[in-house]
């Protein structure tokens, strides 16, 4: 009686944890077809707490500019070396007093160059030994940060590091200089007069020649260390095309959360960031670019999803960025070369966004720069998983621009979208399925190309 009452209790929790799990994730499962295999995928809505916990314990991701050397504020660095200085004790073995005074001062001026020497040689070697390290595209954010500050003041990061560089030479041969009359001195008195004299000297040295370049890399390093980490094993879509034609929307449209905008140091304009969680039910799924049975119903797959029978399931991002403007690279701004550095870098698949409806409202995102746009970009990124989509479908097109973009796919499908009136959004989602399997499967081969062996 008490095991059959236990396996009743067992499956009524079970009950309640599915209708509980169904209920809060408000799951949506969605038809899938690659290579004549139908499947389905679960994509759960994840709050912006979870989003943020994964992110977190994410190892592999750029996260190059937060290890860049910790920079201390000149009156820091001056304080520090200063009270080291003074800490050195006089020997008092030495009973000759001006031998012990010469002794005592030149110490304490070592003392103080070092304090404020080699805090100077660990930023330089630290910053251009990290700065090699980066990931290409944070090596790109970094570059765009430096080159926004440049605007600023017209100094470069390799400006101020060699900067720092002089400077910390300039304090070193002070240093030799007072150490050596202090050396010199032929009195007590006046070798401490020295090592005063040298202490002030060397301090006022610092404050004009490293202090100035120090406080720019100290802001440069501020903005660098909020720039957002991306993960890089991390299947993404990024949404591209010109200025106004409805990107932002269709990410808040196929996204499973909120989406969130990561800002970067260089511009008041974010990047908008969405997430889908995709649940496979093996490797093998993977390996094919698909996702559980489309056949499932929703409370079954829920069932399985709680009961582990998917193999794994990960966030997948899902990115808008900023317009895209048809001009040579040499022209573009900031926003336009971090969108290209994202194609270029990360694990992405892209989504071509047009509005051919006219009313995309602005000058530089006609029709026509549009589809020339299309076309530079796929040229420059033909080997990218890539969907074209028309937005705004509801306000109807221009005349002869579905002719002539059609022309120009050469057969090749576009989704007619339209968020207002729900026109293609299940297709979108399909395909945002399809193309992030497929970015998957590139990233498993990389992994196992650089996995250790284990012999």
């Amino acid at each position: 009686m008490s095991y059959r009452f236990l396996t009743l209790l067992s499956i009524f929790h079970l009950m309640l944890t599915v209708s509980a799990y169904c209920s809060r994730a408000r799951q949506r499962l969605l038809p899938l077809t690659v290579n004549g295999l139908t499947s389905l995928a679960a994509i759960a809505p994840v709050s912006s707490d979870e989003v943020i916990r994964r992110n977190n314990a994410l190892t592999r991701n750029t996260g190059g500019l937060r290890r860049l050397p910790v920079v201390k504020a000149p009156n820091e660095l001056i304080d520090r070396a200063r009270k080291d200085a003074y800490r050195v004790k006089t020997d008092k073995e030495l009973k000759n007093t001006r031998n012990r005074a010469k002794k005592h001062g030149a110490e304490t001026l070592n003392a103080l160059s070092q304090g404020l020497c080699l805090p100077l040689r660990d930023l330089v070697n630290g910053y251009k030994s990290e700065w090699r390290r980066l990931h290409p595209f944070e090596r790109v954010v970094a570059d765009l940060t430096a080159r926004a500050r440049q605007k600023k003041d017209g100094l470069t990061l390799n400006t101020l590091l060699d900067e720092i560089h002089e400077a910390r030479k300039m304090v070193l041969d002070s240093s030799k200089d007072w150490i050596s009359k202090v050396k010199e001195a032929e009195t007590a008195r006046e070798a401490g007069e020295f090592m005063e004299e040298g202490i002030e000297s060397m301090t006022v040295l610092f404050r004009e020649l490293a202090a100035p370049p120090v406080l720019g890399i100290l802001e440069l390093q501020r903005s660098l260390r909020s720039a957002p980490t991306v993960a890089l094993d991390t299947p993404a879509v990024v949404l591209v095309g010109a200025p106004n034609v409805g990107k932002s929307s269709i990410v808040r449209a196929i996204s499973s959360a909120d989406p969130e905008v990561n800002n970067y140091p260089f511009t008041t304009r974010g990047m908008t960031l969405g997430h889908v969680e995709v649940f496979w039910s093996n490797t093998e799924a993977i390996a094919k670019a698909v996702v559980p049975d489309a056949k499932r119903k929703l409370g079954a797959v829920a069932e399985e999803v709680v009961l582990g029978k998917y193999a794994f399931s990960q966030l997948c991002q899902v990115m808008d960025s900023p317009g895209l403007l048809v001009r040579p690279d040499e022209e573009r701004n900031e926003m336009e070369a971090l969108t290209l550095a994202a194609m270029q870098h990360l694990p992405t698949a892209v989504m071509y966004v047009m509005d051919l409806s006219g009313e995309a409202g602005d000058k530089c995102s006609s029709i026509a720069d549009q589809l020339q746009l299309r076309r530079e970009v796929r040229q420059r990124f033909p080997r990218r998983p890539w969907i074209d989509v028309v937005s705004k479908i509801d306000l109807g097109t221009t005349d002869g621009s579905l002719e002539e973009l059609e022309e120009i796919l050469d057969g090749s499908p576009y989704i007619r979208l339209s968020i207002h009136e729900g026109v293609g959004v299940a297709e979108l989602r399909t395909a945002v399925l399809r193309m992030l399997g497929e970015v998957r499967v590139v990233l498993d081969a990389m992994s196992a190309v650089h996995m250790p062996s284990g012999r």
